[in-house]
């Protein structure tokens, strides 16, 4: 990256690469962290003796942290400077995974992880704001394509460095690996980040806040509980799920209604009156269900649709990771040159062809076929999230800019809790259909095949998902600010 400097609104120049750095360094760490103990939840079902719908809580205690912070972010970024809010989600970042490495029961690293999401979702909302105040919208692309790097690459590395550390050494090594990295992360911000932002200490309103934990924190918790489910709770019939929702679901309208009346609102949805904005906004939602099912959908249907082992499946899915992470800034560089519409159209029609092979996926289907498909699915969505994302946010005016990362960043989080949820739930549905259609379906042999017909009606969803996402690029347009 060029070590270009950037102008506030107020003409302040910033020295940029130190500040992204600052934020690719930490934001590395942070994304390895919360996919690297996937790949552990088996052993510490047998460790700590729990079910693994308990388990589970390691992951939907981490996403309802961030479904019920991350909305107030855009309020905590204009009560506090950048280095403090840059400091506050490295400690509580540190905090936990130092929590997690030393945790002896299951109950210390719940609560570690939810320590981790809140330096989490201080942090994203944080990096994609402060990119939008110290780049033009001309240099956008470029930065917003290097954080893409990092958000796609740390999750890509993390189950294939975590299976190889879980192989050699205990869990626990995950987080302590993690730690001296956060440490340098703090002490690198400590040196070079910058207060970029105008802190105007708008009214808080805590009607408002406590709307906006129920509404969101009760949808990614309905979501989320419905795709642990199984037959064990009951899945979308279960009281939890369906009361999780209609209250989440209550709560965001009474919170939108709210907000439109308020003069000082937490979340400003005037962002909603600029239709590149919604449309970037539908975009990237779209891509995060896409992108979540089929991170779960992908490793089951290698670990029990072909039997190879996780060690094997998280190398097969690295490549696709490794490639999306490093066409990033590639992408970022051709959005600054060329726009989003030659970007997001080809890589929504990618997406959809390589859905529509995954839906024909079988137990006989070959490694090498799944990882060209992943790749392609990779390079595909690539093109989508990032030139969607930029393009949305450089339509709003510089004031907007905290609601709008922050509902961004919400959905995001909303997206996956109802992408993973669904999936699910279609794959278990597939699985009892075709087990009913056999003779014997306690026989060990229909399990693979089970659970193959599962995952491939679960890619016909995200496959409708895409072709949506398709039909839906052809109205997106340049946006030129004029601020």
């Amino acid at each position: 990256m060029d070590a270009v400097k950037g102008k506030s609104m107020e003409g302040k120049q910033f020295k940029t690469v130190p500040i992204v750095a600052s934020f690719l360094i930490a934001g590395f760490i942070g994304m390895f962290s919360e996919t690297a103990l996937n790949m552990a939840l088996n052993d510490l079902i047998t460790i700590f003796n729990i079910a693994p719908t308990t388990v589970q809580w390691l992951t939907t205690g981490f996403l309802l942290t961030l479904g019920i912070l991350v909305p107030i972010s855009g309020l905590l970024l204009q009560w506090f400077e950048t280095r403090q809010l840059f400091f506050a989600s490295l400690a509580f970042s540190i905090l936990g995974t130092l929590i997690a490495a030393l945790a002896p029961t299951f109950e210390f690293l719940l609560v570690a992880r939810i320590v981790q999401a809140v330096g989490t979702a201080l942090l994203l909302p944080l990096m994609f704001n402060t990119i939008l105040l110290i780049f033009p919208p001309e240099k956008r692309g470029g930065a917003m394509g290097m954080i893409g790097l990092v958000i796609m690459f740390a999750p890509a590395t993390g189950p294939t460095i975590s299976g190889l550390i879980i192989e050699n050494l205990t869990w626990h090594w995950i987080f302590w690996i993690s730690l001296p990295f956060l440490v340098f992360a703090l002490l690198f911000g400590i040196r070079y980040m910058e207060n970029v932002s105008t802190v105007t200490k708008p009214k808080i309103d805590i009607l408002s806040i406590l709307l906006s934990t129920l509404g969101f924190g009760g949808i990614v918790f309905g979501f989320s509980s419905a795709g642990e489910g199984g037959d064990h709770s009951g899945g979308w019939e279960s009281p939890v799920v369906i009361v999780s929702l209609i209250v989440g679901v209550l709560s965001l309208l009474l919170f939108s209604i709210r907000q439109l009346k308020m003069e000082q609102p937490m979340i400003n949805l005037r962002t909603f009156k600029y239709p590149m904005f919604v449309l970037g906004l539908l975009l990237v939602f779209m891509s995060m269900m896409i992108i979540l099912s089929t991170m779960l959908l992908l490793p089951m249907y290698l670990q029990g649709g072909l039997g190879l082992t996780s060690f094997t499946a998280g190398l097969l899915l690295l490549p696709g990771g490794l490639i999306n992470g490093f066409l990033s800034p590639v992408m970022g560089r051709l959005f600054d040159k060329y726009g989003p519409k030659w970007l997001v159209l080809p890589g929504l029609a990618l997406c959809t062809v390589v859905l529509w092979f995954f839906t024909g996926v079988t137990t006989t289907s070959t490694v090498a076929l799944i990882i060209v498909l992943h790749s392609c699915l990779m390079i595909g969505v690539s093109m989508i999230m990032m030139p969607a994302q930029t393009n949305g946010l450089n339509q709003l005016p510089p004031q907007l800019y905290p609601d709008g990362t922050a509902i961004m960043n919400t959905l995001q989080q909303v997206a996956g809790a109802i992408g993973t949820a669904i999936g699910v739930s279609i794959l278990a549905s597939g699985q009892k259909t075709f087990l009913a259609g056999v003779s014997n379906p306690a026989d060990p042999v229909n399990i693979p095949g089970a659970l193959t017909a599962g995952v491939q009606n679960a890619f016909v969803f995200a496959l409708i998902v895409a072709a949506i996402g398709f039909a839906c690029s052809f109205f997106i347009k340049r946006v030129k600010p004029k601020h």
